[in-house]
């Protein structure tokens, strides 16, 4: 398949795995040895640098995951340049958790059928599973029909079908500026912590946390996954209006990645930022539990047209 001359046909996937041995193994050695490698920093020894290297990819990247697979590719609920657009899906990317448009496409799909049928990680099978189980579950291909909006940039496809080379690129720049240990702590250990970070999201912000609507699923808020996350613990209230940049509805509900994108706003490197309609306050669209928590007037917001995946 040219990068040029993808098909917007479904891909053909395998039988979801009921057991063990028919989930992709060989496909998940990666995803260990990842896990494995930071284990080497006992023989070449760990400075302080590659510490700071490790706590500062973990958050330049998890906003790369939260603000830009995330809130941008999958829902787009902010707007920027075509120029801009691709560096930040060259960050994003260097999180090597897949191109942009495979990203967006199973996410768009967990929204359509959350908690059902056909979700890519149903948090009803499982933690494991829908931590990261799933990922070796037949789930390799990208469905283009759920992205047609963003296959029209071909540098988009070009960076998705070759996925690998912003995290190759990453890792190397580590290792030429702080040798081996700063490449084993410094990216492969934020690597894997940044991977758990996200995946928590799929699976624990479905387990774990408190309901205040009813989204038609097991979304919930949890304000120790929104910090971890910068923000994404907050996803009750992104899958009932999943069309806002902002997933804090409430100013005590902090949104580090909301906070991020508004920098850029104030700097004209994106626009047209998404608030919560007024409506989402209404507390005749909260369950009763959550009514005496959040009966604090909201900062007015104007109301907003749902976007893609909502």
């Amino acid at each position: 398949m040219s990068f040029l001359n993808i098909s917007f046909d479904p891909p053909v996937r395998g039988p979801k795995a009921t057991k063990l041995s028919e989930y992709q193994w060989l496909g998940a050695a990666p995803f260990i040895a990842v896990h494995l490698l930071p284990l080497l920093a006992f023989w070449t020894g760990v400075r302080w640098q590659d510490w700071a290297c490790c706590i500062a990819l973990y958050w330049v990247r998890m906003f790369g995951v939260t603000g830009v697979y995330h809130r941008y590719f999958s829902h787009r609920t902010y707007k920027t340049s075509r120029v801009f657009q691709f560096l930040l899906a060259f960050l994003a990317m260097t999180s090597s958790q897949k191109g942009v448009l495979w990203w967006a496409s199973n996410h768009r799909t967990h929204h359509k059928l959350s908690d059902k049928d056909g979700d890519p990680h149903d948090s009803r099978r499982g933690f494991w599973y829908s931590h990261f189980g799933w990922l070796y579950d037949h789930t390799e291909a990208t469905d283009y029909s759920k992205v047609k909006d963003l296959a029209r940039y071909p540098e988009l496809v070009l960076l998705n079908e070759y996925w690998v080379i912003p995290p190759i690129v990453l890792g190397v720049s580590v290792f030429l500026l702080l040798g081996w240990s700063g490449l084993l702590i410094g990216f492969f250990l934020s690597t894997a912590i940044l991977w758990h970070g996200t995946f928590t999201i799929n699976s624990l912000s479905h387990m774990l946390g408190k309901q205040r609507y009813d989204a038609g699923d097991d979304s919930r808020n949890n304000w120790v996954l929104a910090i971890v996350t910068m923000g994404e613990g907050w996803h009750n209230n992104h899958h009932h209006f999943m069309g806002s940049t902002r997933q804090g509805f409430y100013w005590w509900e902090v949104d580090a990645t909301y906070y991020v994108l508004r920098a850029f706003q104030a700097i004209g490197l994106v626009w047209d930022i998404k608030e919560p309609p007024a409506r989402v306050y209404d507390p005749a669209r909260q369950l009763p539990q959550a009514r005496s928590v959040t009966g604090i007037p909201p900062v007015p917001v104007a109301a907003i047209d749902l976007t893609p995946g909502e």
